[in-house]
């Protein structure tokens, strides 16, 4: 029997499934009243996910030999894999109702846990503690039955307590800290890592967790003063900087968090990650060329270079270099196939002065597929860059023929619509459609207040003024939070300053043309916006100096 028994167990160890399970069999039908070998048998099973047939062969381990201990445990986490939750506590407990040893005590108390027993948990727990005062994992029981009870106050005196025993335990601080942000008192966790710092000054992983928990509170200014200690005490940490970096720029904080960039780029020049992230900052403080320069530093094999590249194409778009512009575009075309790249391509084509190859590069798309609801949807967009409407529309009724639920082409058809002061009832219908299925776009909430302002145009001079003025409250409201949603748009502005004039609130819609104008307005859209601002600026005698006077309330 020993000799097929160390045959089995060489088999097993060497992975040879089939030659340790007929050795173990061998040496079973060779002494039938052996646990240990059916547990063996038990285990070989489980390995291969036969648990049925290793369940079996453990249960007549067990009833052979219920003193061996650790074939009880096994017997248990196979009922658990089971889901035989009776079983596995009948197993564990001895003839007394006691845990047979502090392992099978700590098993048992996580199924009674799981099972939302928390007073049986509980009581488990505070046998182990009470064995065994030393043991942390007892006190960590304590504490998390109590708080899954909601005894918040008594898990936390049961981990404080833990502390006496075991001071400067973090992974207890840590179980505190955890505790307290689950309820969302996250001053309270503050407060918490600040006490373990002071036990352990510049641990890692606690300022790590501080500065997190400042977020989390908007704290930004502390969360920013945790992460440049964390940079001082890890200064080859990359991740620490990243992190330093975006908060400072997040902050408005651009020129600090250029210089940090700066030198991490210095220091660490294969690290285009931070490359990428001082351009970044750079189109944020208005130094474009040096974004530029420094998003082409970035090489072709690393993988941000599309991103690079692709932020190079939008800062000369967004400065009328659409030459430029299209030229980084058919680059990245050549390097990735991408329908939004082609997209982008056509519009710049059109920009460009190329109306005709932007246009027939879409068409070419549909030769492919008639139907293809994207390219139509683009076709649109284009024929509106290029002033003629009436294809636009053409083209985006043809999206919601095929499309009807889409937002983007019902709100420009009715947006288009409005702009020509036409089917209004129509347009408004449309529009809210689109606000039903994209709530959070804030150019289609935009659209929805234009529509109102347009509809109270005709009312405010006649009979209907007060119907006409309820139109324009509401126009207010979708424009507010066309403004919220889209982080300010200077289409937008300029839209509440019409609905302001309307209205006859002169000062008010000065502000709002005003602040249209600082946000780089759409010339092809806005023409008339430095007019107006000059004729309010006249009529209400305001010099250039102290014009934007008014504030809103």
């Amino acid at each position: 029997m020993e000799y097929d028994v160390l045959v089995g167990e060489l088999a097993a160890r060497d992975g040879e499934f089939g030659l340790a399970q007929a050795a173990f069999e061998r040496a079973a039908e060779k002494d039938p009243t052996s646990g240990h070998l059916q547990y063996r048998l038990a285990h070989l099973a489980a390995q291969h996910d036969e648990i049925g047939r290793a369940v079996a062969l453990a249960e007549r381990g067990f009833a052979l030999n219920p003193e061996d201990i650790e074939g009880r445990l096994f017997l248990a986490r196979l009922y658990l894999v089971d889901h035989r939750a009776l079983a596995v506590e009948a197993v564990l407990r001895g003839d007394d109702g006691l845990p047979v040893n502090s392992d099978a005590a700590l098993l048992l108390y996580q199924v009674l846990l799981e099972q939302g027993r928390f007073q049986d948990a509980l009581r488990i727990a505070k046998q182990m503690q009470a064995a065994e005062p030393d043991f942390l994992g007892a006190a960590m029981a304590v504490a998390a039955a109590y708080e899954s009870m909601g005894r918040l106050a008594e898990a936390e005196a049961a981990l404080r307590g833990a502390l006496i025993q075991h001071p400067n335990r973090i992974v207890i601080y840590s179980r505190l800290a955890r505790m307290r942000r689950s309820q969302g008192d996250r001053a309270g966790e503050v407060e918490l890592y600040r006490e373990v710092l002071q036990e352990r000054p510049g641990h890692y992983g606690t300022l790590v967790s501080l500065g997190e928990a400042q977020i989390a509170q908007n704290q930004i200014d502390q969360a920013i003063i945790t992460y440049s200690e964390l940079a001082e005490l890890f200064p080859g940490d990359l991740q620490i900087l990243r992190r330093l970096a975006s908060l400072e720029f997040g902050s408005g904080r651009y020129e600090e968090a250029a210089e940090r960039l700066r030198g991490a780029v210095r220091r660490h020049p294969n690290h285009h990650e931070f490359t990428y992230s001082l351009g970044q900052v750079l189109r944020g403080l208005g130094r474009g060329d040096e974004a530029v320069e420094v998003f082409g530093s970035i090489p072709p094999s690393h993988p941000l270079y599309m991103e690079a590249r692709m932020q190079i194409a939008v800062y000369y778009e967004e400065n009328d270099q659409f030459d430029r512009a299209l030229r980084e575009i058919e680059i990245l075309r050549g390097l990735r196939s991408e329908r939004l790249l082609d997209f982008q391509a056509a519009a710049l084509r059109a920009r460009s002065g190329d109306f005709e190859g932007g246009v027939a590069l879409l068409e070419a798309m549909l030769v492919e597929d008639p139907a293809d609801v994207e390219a139509l949807y683009q076709l649109g967009v284009l024929y509106g860059i290029h002033k003629d409407v009436d294809q636009s529309l053409f083209y985006m009724t043809q999206v919601l023929e095929h499309n009807p639920q889409n937002a983007q082409a019902l709100n420009y058809v009715g947006y288009t619509w409005v702009e020509r002061g036409e089917n209004l009832d129509r347009a408004e219908e449309l529009i809210e459609q689109a606000v039903r299925l994209s709530p959070r776009d804030g150019y289609i909430a935009d659209s929805l207040g234009w529509v109102y302002y347009m509809r109270a145009r005709p009312l405010i001079a006649g009979a209907r003024r007060n119907e006409g003025m309820e139109l324009l409250e509401k126009a207010i409201v979708q424009l507010v939070l066309a403004m919220e949603l889209t982080g300010g748009d200077p289409v937008v502005s300029e839209h509440l300053g019409d609905v302001y004039f309307l209205m006859d609130e002169r000062q008010r819609a000065l502000h709002y043309y005003e602040e249209a104008e600082t946000m780089s307005p759409r010339l092809d859209e806005q023409p008339l916006l430095r007019e107006k601002i000059e004729s309010l600026r006249e009529e209400l005698d305001i010099p250039l100096e102290k014009s934007g006077a008014w504030k809103p309330q």
